[in-house]
C-alpha cells in the first residue's frame, strides 16, 4: 500500500494599503497564517483565503481600500476563493456600515485583531471581529514575515496617538500612544537582523512622543532606543519616520548626527507654512518655530537628507497662505517633499470649518507645489553626479530586467528615488559602493565600485565586469 500524499496547504493572499504601519500588521498576519498551515501566494486567483488589510485616512485611500474589496470579492464567483476577510482602518471606522453593505465579505478585523486571523482560518471565528485598537501593541514573540526587499524592514515602536489635529481622525481608530518596551523592540531588531535584514525602518504615528506614554520608572527615551537598535549586531541603516515638528533634544541630535549606522536622515511632515493655516490645524506651533527647527537639524546633522510633507487646500487656505508656504519650500530646499491633497472626513475637525477650498483650486496649488520642489530635488540630485555612496541593492530594477536597483542612504523605502546600478554584477541584499553617473528628478545611475573588496555588507559575491547601458532613468520635466 503506497503512503498516502502529503496534504497540499491551503493558499492565502494578502493586500496590504496604506502605510508602513499596515504593512507591518499585515505581516504580523501572514506569520499567523504561516503557522496555520497556509501557503502565501501572489496570485489572487488561486488563494482561498483572501485578506485585504484597508486603510480609512483620507477620501482617496477608503475609495480604494473599497474598490479593492469589490474587485477581489469576484473572486468568490470566478476563482478559488472561499473567505474574504476584510482587516484594519476602514474596517475599524465603520464596522456596522461595512458589515450591511458588503455582504459577500465573510470575517472583519479592525486594527488590533491581527492574531484573531488564526480563528478565522481555524473556522472558529463569528464574522464581526472588530475590538478595542487600545488592545493591540506588536510584540517581538507576534509571528511576523518580512514582505518585500529582504534585506529591508520597518519596525514598529509604538501605536496610536495623542495629538489633536484637526484634519486626522487617526487617534479615532487607531488609539493613543501606546510605546512599547525598549527591550521588546531590541529583541524584535536582533531578530530581524537574524534573518539578513540590513536596514531598519522605525516608524509610528509619532516616533518623537514615543515613551512618554510609559510609566516613569524605567522609560525609555527614542534617543536611546535609536541608539539600542544601532548596536544591534548585523545592522547597516537605522532610519527614523514621523517626528513631530518639535524641539528635538540633544541627545536625538547627537545619536543622528554620529552614530555610524543611524542614516542622517529625517522625516518630519510640517503640514504647512502659514500661521494663520497651522492655527486652524491645530498643529500647536508657529512657522517661526518650523524656521527656527530648519535650521537646528541642518546645522546638527552634517549631510542630513530632510524629508517633509504638507497638506495644500485646507480649509481657510488664501492664495496668501500659499503663497507663504511656497516661500518656505524655496526657503529650506527640503530634499525630499510629499503633498497631499486635503480631503473632508466627516469625524475630523476640519470638515467643520469654513471656508471651503475649490477641488479645482486644490489640485492646481498641488501641482504648482510638486513641479517647485521636482526642480529643488533635481537639482540637489545633479549635485551628486562624480560622488560616491552606499547602495543598498534591493533587485532588478522594475524599467530594465537586466538593470539592479537599489537606495542610497537619503533614499528611504518605496518613497523616494532610487540608485540604478551598472558597472558590475550585484545581488539583492547587498551593500556596495557605487559612483554617480546621471541623474534625473528622483532618481540616479551609478557604477559599482569596490570590485576587488566586495560587497560592504550582506552575502558575498565577486563581481563580473560588466557594463550596462541606461538610456532612460526617471523622468525629467
Amino acid at each position: 500500500m503506497s503512503p498516502p500524499r502529503p496534504r497540499r496547504p491551503k493558499k492565502i493572499h494578502f493586500v496590504s494599503l496604506g502605510c508602513p504601519k499596515n504593512r507591518v500588521d499585515t505581516e504580523v498576519m501572514v506569520g499567523v497564517a504561516g503557522l496555520q498551515g497556509y501557503a502565501l501566494t501572489d496570485e489572487a486567483e488561486d488563494a482561498e483565503v483572501i485578506v485585504v488589510n484597508t486603510c480609512g485616512f483620507i477620501g482617496e485611500a477608503k475609495r480604494e481600500s473599497i474598490e479593492t474589496i469589490f474587485e477581489l470579492s469576484e473572486l468568490k464567483k470566478q476563482g478559488a476563493c472561499k473567505k474574504l476577510v476584510v482587516t484594519g482602518c476602514l474596517s475599524q471606522r465603520y464596522p456596522t456600515e461595512l458589515s450591511a453593505q458588503m455582504p459577500e465579505v465573510d470575517h472583519f478585523l479592525g486594527t488590533s485583531d491581527m492574531l484573531a486571523l488564526g480563528k478565522v482560518l481555524d473556522g472558529k471565528a463569528e464574522r464581526m471581529l472588530v475590538g478595542n485598537p487600545a488592545d493591540w501593541v506588536i510584540r517581538a514573540s507576534d509571528p511576523r514575515v518580512v514582505t518585500g526587499p529582504k534585506a529591508s524592514a520597518y519596525l514598529k515602536i509604538a501605536e496610536g496617538c495623542n495629538r489633536t489635529c484637526a484634519f486626522c481622525t487617526i487617534p479615532q481608530f487607531r488609539g493613543k500612544q501606546r510605546s512599547r518596551p525598549i527591550d521588546d523592540v531590541v529583541r524584535e531588531a536582533e531578530q530581524l537582523a537574524a534573518q539578513g535584514v540590513l536596514e531598519v525602518n522605525l516608524i509610528s504615528q509619532d516616533t518623537i512622543a514615543y515613551g512618554r506614554d510609559l510609566p516613569k520608572e524605567g522609560r525609555a527615551s527614542l534617543a536611546e532606543l535609536v541608539r539600542r537598535v544601532a548596536d544591534v549586531k548585523g545592522l547597516r541603516w537605522v532610519r527614523v519616520f514621523y517626528l513631530y515638528p518639535e524641539t528635538m533634544d540633544e541627545a536625538l541630535l547627537d545619536v543622528v548626527a554620529n552614530h555610524p549606522r543611524v542614516v542622517r536622515y529625517v522625516d518630519m511632515p510640517l503640514q504647512h507654512a502659514s500661521d494663520a493655516m497651522l492655527k486652524r490645524m491645530k498643529r500647536g506651533h508657529g512657522i517661526d518655530r518650523q524656521k527656527r527647527v530648519v535650521e537646528r537639524l541642518r546645522k546638527s546633522i552634517p549631510g542630513l537628507t530632510f524629508r517633509t510633507a504638507f497638506i495644500v487646500g485646507h480649509p481657510g487656505e488664501t492664495d496668501r497662505d500659499f503663497d507663504e508656504l511656497c516661500a518656505f519650500v524655496e526657503w529650506a530646499e527640503f530634499d525630499r517633499v510629499g503633498v497631499f491633497k486635503y480631503s473632508d472626513e466627516e469625524t475630523a475637525q476640519s470638515a467643520t470649518q469654513d471656508a471651503k477650498v475649490k477641488p479645482v483650486t486644490i489640485t492646481s496649488r498641488w501641482r504648482k507645489l510638486m513641479g517647485l520642489q521636482r526642480k529643488i530635488a533635481r537639482r540637489k540630485n545633479k549635485a551628486l553626479v562624480g560622488t560616491d555612496v552606499e547602495v543598498l541593492v534591493e533587485g532588478p530594477s522594475e524599467e530594465h530586467e537586466l538593470v539592479m536597483a537599489g537606495r542610497h542612504q537619503g533614499q528611504a523605502p518605496e518613497i523616494d528615488g532610487q540608485v540604478y546600478l551598472g558597472g558590475g554584477e550585484v545581488h539583492a541584499g547587498q551593500v556596495w559602493r557605487a559612483r554617480v553617473t546621471q541623474a534625473s528628478d528622483y532618481d540616479l545611475v551609478a557604477d559599482v565600485l569596490g570590485e576587488e573588496d566586495g560587497p560592504l555588507a550582506g552575502p558575498s559575491a565577486k563581481p563580473k565586469k560588466k557594463k550596462v547601458s541606461l538610456k532612460v532613468v526617471g523622468a525629467s520635466a
